[in-house]
C-alpha cells in the first residue's frame, strides 16, 4: 500500500517516562507504517530541557507558531524531588505552561466517549468539554519563602515612576507568599475562543471563578467575558439557539453534577486544570480525553491530558509487564494530523485519522482493552492486553478498514 503523503511536517514534541515509550510505538505501529511521516522534531524529555536550559521548549512553541499544528508528549514537570532525581540546574517550569504562554489561546478538553465505559456521574449522558485558559495565574507565579517577621507589599512601579502598594501581609512569623498575574489581552482571547467554539460545535458555554472573594482578579475575567459577549457574540447566540452564562466556581461545580453534559465548561488556567481531571476520570479514565491548544492567531497544538505515568514507567525499567492506556496519546497524533489535513487540503490524511480513531474505539468496544478500562467496563468477558499488544489490537483493527 503506498503511504500518505504530507506537504507540510508537525511540530513533534517528545516528552518523558512511559507515554515516552508509548510515543515511540504508537509511531513505529500505527503512523510510520501508513504515512510518509514529516515531523520537525523536539525533545522535551527532562534531561534535554536541563541540558538545554529549557531552550528547546521555547523553540518548539517558535516552531509550532512557523508550522501550525504540533502534537505532544507528556511531559515532567519538576518538583524538589525530580530536581534531585535527574541532577538539575535548576527546578524548570512547566512546560507546557512555557508553550501555552508563547501561543496564547485556550485549552478545549473532551473525554472520548466508548460503550461499556459508563460514567460514574450516573446522569451524564453527554460529553463535557473543558475550555481552560491556557495563559498566566499560577503557572506564571512567583514565589518567595518569608523567613521572618516583616511587611510584604504588592508593588506596581508605572513607566512614570509613580507607584501604587497594597499590603499583602504583615508577617509575625516565617511563611510564603505567591504573586501571580494575568494580562487583558489574553483574557480577551480566552472569551473569544470559547465564544467561537462554542458557536462552532452548537453547545452552550459556562463560565465560572470566585468574583464574590476576588473583587478585582476574578472580576476583571467575569466583566471581560460579559462586555465581549454583549458586544460581538449575544446575536449570534441567539441565532445559533445557545446560552451563555456566568455562575460562580462553586455554584458551576454543583450544576455540573447534576446535569446531562453536552456544553462547554469555561475555566481559568487552574480550575481548568482541576475540572479536566474530575471530567475525564469520571468520564473513565484520564487517558480518555482529548486536549487541543487553540490559538487566537491559528496555532494548534494537540497533546493528551494526563501526565507521564511514572508509576508504570519505574515498572518498564524493571523489566515488569505494564498496561498503559495510550489512547490519549494516539487521539493527540489523530487531532494533529487532522488539522494538518484539513490545512493543506490533504483529504487523505484527514480520513486516515478519523479511520485510526474509530479503530481505537473499535478496539475497545470489541472487548479488548488495557487494565484501568477493563476494571471499569460494563462489558462482559474482556480481554486484558499489556501496553504494546494494546496498539498492535488497534492496528490490526485498523488494517481491517
Amino acid at each position: 500500500m503506498e503511504k500518505i503523503k504530507m506537504n507540510t511536517p508537525l511540530v513533534e514534541m517528545d516528552g518523558d517516562e512511559m507515554t515516552r515509550i508509548l510515543w515511540q510505538i504508537i509511531k513505529e505501529e500505527l503512523l510510520l507504517p501508513f504515512i510518509d511521516l514529516k515531523t520537525e522534531y523536539y525533545d522535551l524529555g527532562l534531561e534535554h530541557r536541563n541540558a538545554t536550559d529549557d531552550q528547546v521548549t521555547v523553540e518548539s512553541a517558535q516552531a509550532t507558531k512557523k508550522y501550525g499544528v504540533a502534537v505532544k508528549c507528556a511531559t515532567i514537570t519538576p518538583n524538589a524531588a525530580r530536581m534531585k532525581e535527574y541532577d538539575l540546574k535548576e527546578m524548570w517550569r512547566s512546560p507546557n505552561g512555557t508553550i501555552r504562554a508563547i501561543l496564547d489561546g485556550t485549552v478545549f478538553r473532551t473525554p472520548i466517549v466508548v460503550k461499556g465505559i459508563e460514567p460514574c456521574v450516573r446522569n451524564w449522558k453527554k460529553p463535557i468539554t473543558i475550555a481552560r485558559h491556557a495563559y498566566g495565574d499560577v503557572y506564571k507565579g512567583v514565589e518567595m519563602k518569608i523567613p521572618g517577621a516583616g511587611t510584604c507589599e504588592l508593588v506596581y512601579t508605572a513607566e512614570d515612576g509613580t507607584e501604587q502598594r497594597e499590603l499583602i501581609q504583615q508577617f509575625a512569623g516565617a511563611g510564603i507568599v505567591q504573586g501571580q498575574h494575568n494580562l487583558d489581552t489574553s483574557i480577551e482571547s480566552f472569551a473569544k475562543s470559547c465564544f467561537n467554539y462554542a458557536l462552532d460545535q452548537k453547545q452552550d458555554l459556562w463560565f465560572a471563578t470566585k468574583d464574590t472573594i476576588s473583587k478585582k482578579y476574578d472580576h476583571t475575567f467575569k466583566d471581560i467575558f460579559q462586555e465581549i459577549f454583549d458586544a460581538e457574540y449575544k446575536e449570534k447566540f441567539d441565532a445559533a439557539g445557545i446560552e451563555y452564562f456566568y455562575t460562580l466556581i462553586d455554584d458551576a461545580v454543583a450544576r455540573v453534577m447534576k446535569s446531562e453534559g453536552g456544553y462547554i465548561w469555561a475555566c481559568k488556567n487552574y480550575d481548568g486544570d482541576v475540572m479536566s481531571d474530575m471530567v475525564s476520570s469520571a468520564f473513565g479514565s484520564l487517558a480518555m480525553m482529548t486536549s487541543v491548544l487553540v490559538s487566537p492567531d491559528g496555532y494548534y497544538e494537540y497533546e493528551a491530558a494526563h501526565g507521564t505515568v511514572q508509576r508504570h514507567y519505574y515498572k518498564h525499567l524493571k523489566g515488569e509487564e505494564t498496561s498503559t492506556n495510550s489512547v490519549a496519546t494516539i487521539f493527540a497524533w489523530t487531532g494533529a494530523l487532522r488539522k494538518r489535513g484539513e490545512l493543506d487540503q490533504n483529504k487523505n490524511l484527514s480520513e486516515f485519522a478519523d479511520r485510526l480513531e474509530k479503530a481505537c474505539i473499535q478496539t475497545i468496544e470489541s472487548g479488548k482493552m488495557t487494565k484501568d478500562l477493563a476494571l471499569i467496563t460494563s462489558l462482559k468477558d474482556v480481554t486484558v492486553l499489556n501496553s504494546q499488544n494494546f496498539i498492535k489490537e488497534i492496528r490490526a483493527t485498523l488494517e481491517k478498514m
